[in-house]
């Protein structure tokens, strides 16, 4: 295979993905040169690339979070200068506090997001409700809030925690009755005994 280029190079790629069948002409052992040059093409392609690759993507990933960071603090540090340190004709600037804020979202995202807060139940808050059937409507999404299985499944849920706690209450009436009935019973056994022991003492006394 090491007669022509491009064979030479596919014969790379299979020992790149471990077949090293392209050097079974040879024996290592007629040729440890062969072994060598193995050994080295394992540590500085696979292990080495690899490691490499492995280490640019964990650079791009936190330089992700740090653009993250960065974004999240100065959203904190204008919020507070928002808050402490405008006068009050400032906030009335309609330049940078507008009544209205336009932005621009894409349709296939919204919709997939729209879907999937559908699926969870948290669609339906009863917040800006007519603003919700537009964006289903001009999205082409259909949804009956009676029919979502989501919200039926937590209102049989809540529904049965609701009898569970029912149940629970008839239970510890239950209990304090049966503790007043005890005390109860008790009371009259002392009385009884107390009525037997004034009578003994009458008893006694008319001898």
């Amino acid at each position: 295979m090491f007669i022509d280029i491009r064979t030479s190079l596919f014969a790379i790629y299979l020992f790149l993905a471990g077949d090293s069948s392209a050097l079974s002409n040879w024996s290592y052992a007629d040729n440890p040169s062969i072994a060598i040059l193995i050994v080295l093409f394992s540590l500085l392609v696979v292990v080495y690339l690899m490691n490499l690759l492995i280490g640019l993507l964990n650079n791009a990933i936190e330089e992700d979070n740090n653009r993250v960071s960065y974004l999240i603090q100065k959203a904190e540090i204008l919020a507070e200068i928002e808050l402490f340190y405008l006068l009050p004709h400032q906030r009335r600037w309609q330049e940078w506090f507008p009544e209205v804020i336009h932005y621009y979202a894409d349709a296939d995202k919204t919709r997939i997001e729209i879907e999937r807060l559908i699926k969870e139940g948290e669609w339906d808050n009863r917040e800006f409700i007519k603003m919700q059937e537009k964006l289903l409507e001009e999205l082409q999404i259909k949804h009956n809030p009676i029919d979502n299985k989501v919200i039926l499944e937590k209102l049989s849920a809540l529904e049965k925690l609701e009898k569970l706690e029912k149940i629970d209450e008839k239970l510890e009436k239950l209990d304090k009755l049966e503790k007043l009935e005890k005390s109860y019973c008790e009371n009259l056994d002392k009385l009884k005994k107390l009525d037997e022991i004034e009578k003994l003492l009458k008893e006694i006394q008319a001898k």
